[in-house]
């Protein structure tokens, strides 16, 4: 079950301030693709924001992980937390809107429901959890477009990429909860991200060449911005707002992201999404709201 706590200001700020983050670095990303290929983006965001969080361990002087078990799990998680859904959906921003990106992102927490009743005894998939799985995919569906799913276009397979990346995402969060609990958070997601930038490294150099820094100023900010503000600081920033404010209030930030990205991505690229975006879009968080249960137990309670 998930743990929901009463929201404090601090933590509505912290909640706020998180998915602002999150949801620009999906117009960072795509300001920064113009320039460099998919690959060596995911490169750059793993292997800076891997170097910050590193540092934030060792100042903090935590212990660090030395059996061989832990840090295969890093690189696993790596490979299902970055390298897999930050490649698909890096790609996927090439044909498809950052908004339209960031909606489909929101269907994680959809995936995670079920890959966890899929592996543990405790979430089992109850009435209420499917109907917003239910609904969640039917959000998802509709911001696609059903013609959509029937051609397999740039767009159509960007659109599914993503998805894929959502996917991903999901199993990562079960992965962490079989290998990598009891671990510091700062920690785990300093390995997890050397782990993905082992793996981005040379396929960076064999699919794209040697990474440079001789970029566009208006890339290297953009570059920054996700590696720096939208992973490491995020990361940070995303543990403490788990503390203070419990996984299932985590859920609000997944409802506040894609607003954020349609926002930026209309206001700097002038995109525009067609109306079904939108209605999957309330779907999708009309599903997510039935999994937090809260709104459910009000009206119940009225």
């Amino acid at each position: 079950m998930t743990d929901q706590k009463t929201l404090s200001g601090r933590a509505w700020a912290e909640l706020l301030l998180l998915s602002a983050l999150w949801g620009g670095s999906f117009l960072s990303i795509r300001i920064a693709l113009d320039e460099i290929g998919f690959v060596t983006a995911v490169l750059h965001r793993v292997f800076w924001a891997a170097i910050v969080l590193w540092l934030v361990v060792l100042a903090m002087r935590l212990p660090l992980p030395r059996t061989p078990r832990i840090w295969a799990a890093f690189v696993v998680m790596g490979l299902l937390n970055n390298v897999i859904p930050f490649s698909l959906m890096a790609w996927g921003q090439l044909y498809i809107e950052t908004g339209l990106t960031s909606i489909l992102n929101a269907a994680t927490a959809i995936f995670g429901v079920v890959v966890a009743a899929t592996v543990f005894r405790d979430e089992r998939l109850t009435w209420q959890r499917g109907l917003g799985v239910g609904l969640g995919f039917l959000g998802v569906a509709i911001a696609i477009g059903l013609d959509n799913l029937t051609r397999f276009d740039p767009r159509s397979l960007a659109q599914l990429a993503v998805l894929g990346g959502a996917l991903s995402y999901a199993v990562a969060g079960s992965w962490a909860r079989a290998t990598l609990s009891g671990l510091p958070p700062q920690v785990a997601a300093a390995g997890m991200l050397t782990g993905s930038s082992l793996i981005m490294m040379p396929a960076a150099l064999w699919l794209e060449g040697v990474p440079g820094l001789a970029l566009q100023p208006g890339t290297l900010i953009a570059i920054a911005y996700y590696a720096f503000a939208a992973t490491a600081f995020a990361y940070l920033l995303y543990y403490r707002v788990l503390a203070m404010a419990g996984s299932g209030n985590l859920m609000l930030c997944t409802l506040l992201i894609p607003p954020v990205a349609i926002g930026l991505g209309a206001l700097v690229r002038g995109e525009a999404l067609l109306p079904q975006a939108y209605l999957g879009f309330g779907l999708l968080a009309l599903g997510l709201l039935v999994l937090d249960g809260r709104l459910a137990r009000r009206l119940f309670a009225n």
